[in-house]
């Protein structure tokens, strides 16, 4: 689908509970462009299978039309990246051309493998303002529940990203999530070690049904420099935890489109988080645990449902119209150096 076809009831989401909520313009940090012949391979351990049911591929002007479509009356900024579970060599190349051509900044998607000095001059070469490791880009003989931030985001990494003082955008892995004390003890290490490092954890550490944050930010709390995005997660409750710990400057808005075009919403149980989906819509998923089907007939798209969660964080915690604009759009700005 190229761009989004909005229904009637997405329309009514837009216009009742959020087009005068949101600021003229946002800053959205975390989106992925990609071709789909750059795969590889069909399924990575320790990866969730269903955002491939919502889009194999993501063009540019794909990109760009999605949030004409989705947000007609505001201007969006997106921060590039490639699709880490592809070839990132492949999928590098790409994200290139697109902020060549857009003139929109990005993040180079890395490899355990992929030495201090490569780093440097393909971030040097492409204009990358940092770094996007991932989990599944470490070696393949670590399970994957036992994956660590150190493995997909060597130390010869960090220390090249605290030399230039890049940007790295994070995906932490394990099953415990933002609660795990292995993730939080290496999160605290890259805040005490790079402090030139611009760390950024996304999605609030997958921290996606209460169970996941536990006493997460008791440690993170003390943190000065890390940030955060909200990307993916409709939690409003894990947005309050963050913001309650480190304030509103440190957290960002971000989509992960194209996955966010995903007709949804999102319950969670027991701990686990589940994607109810209009029957039918993506095919058989009777082998994915995180999707239930539902014959409702208004079901929206999971960008409004993240904004919407947002928007109760930020009544809950009684933030002004200039915090939220901070968090949708200026810290964004400020951190990619984005000219409004």
């Amino acid at each position: 689908m190229f761009g989004f076809e909005r229904t009637e009831y997405d329309i009514k989401v837009y216009e009742e509970n959020l087009r005068d909520f949101l600021p003229a313009k946002m800053v959205d940090v975390h989106t992925h462009v990609w071709k789909k012949e750059f795969f590889d391979y069909e399924h990575i351990d320790g990866c969730v299978d269903w955002v491939k049911l919502v889009a194999d591929e993501c063009y540019i002007d794909d990109l760009l039309q999605t949030y004409k479509d989705m947000f007609p009356d505001k201007k969006v900024y997106p921060v590039l990246m490639g699709e880490p579970t592809a070839n990132v060599y492949k999928t590098n190349v790409y994200t290139k051309e697109c902020m060549d051509k857009t003139g929109l900044p990005g993040l180079l998607c890395t490899d355990y493998k992929m030495t201090p000095e490569y780093l440097e001059e393909e971030v040097a070469k492409g204009g990358f303002l940092g770094l996007k490791p991932y989990l599944s880009n470490c070696a393949p003989y670590i399970p994957a529940d036992e994956i660590r931030i150190f493995d997909f985001l060597p130390k010869e990494h960090l220390e090249v990203a605290n030399k230039h003082g890049w940007i790295v955008m994070l995906h932490i892995a394990r099953p415990q999530r933002l609660k795990d004390p292995l993730n939080i003890a290496q999160l605290m290490e890259i805040e005490e070690k790079y402090p030139n490092v611009k760390l950024v954890v996304a999605h609030i550490g997958r921290a996606y049904s209460p169970e996941d944050i536990g006493d997460a930010f008791e440690t993170l709390k003390h943190t000065k420099n890390m940030m955060f995005d909200f990307t993916a997660n409709t939690l409003s409750l894990a947005m309050e935890k963050c913001i309650e710990a480190v304030g509103v400057d440190r957290l960002m808005f971000g989509s992960d489109l194209p996955i966010t075009k995903m007709r949804m919403y999102r319950i969670t149980k027991g701990g686990k988080y589940y994607n109810v989906i209009p029957r039918g819509l993506y095919g058989d998923v009777s082998g994915d645990s995180h999707m239930i089907e539902s014959d409702e007939k208004n079901i929206s798209n999971f960008m409004y449902e993240e904004l919407l969660a947002f928007k109760e964080c930020s009544e809950t915690l009684g933030l002004s119209k200039n915090d939220v604009e901070k968090i949708l759009c200026l810290n964004g700005a400020s951190l990619y150096k984005i000219k409004l």
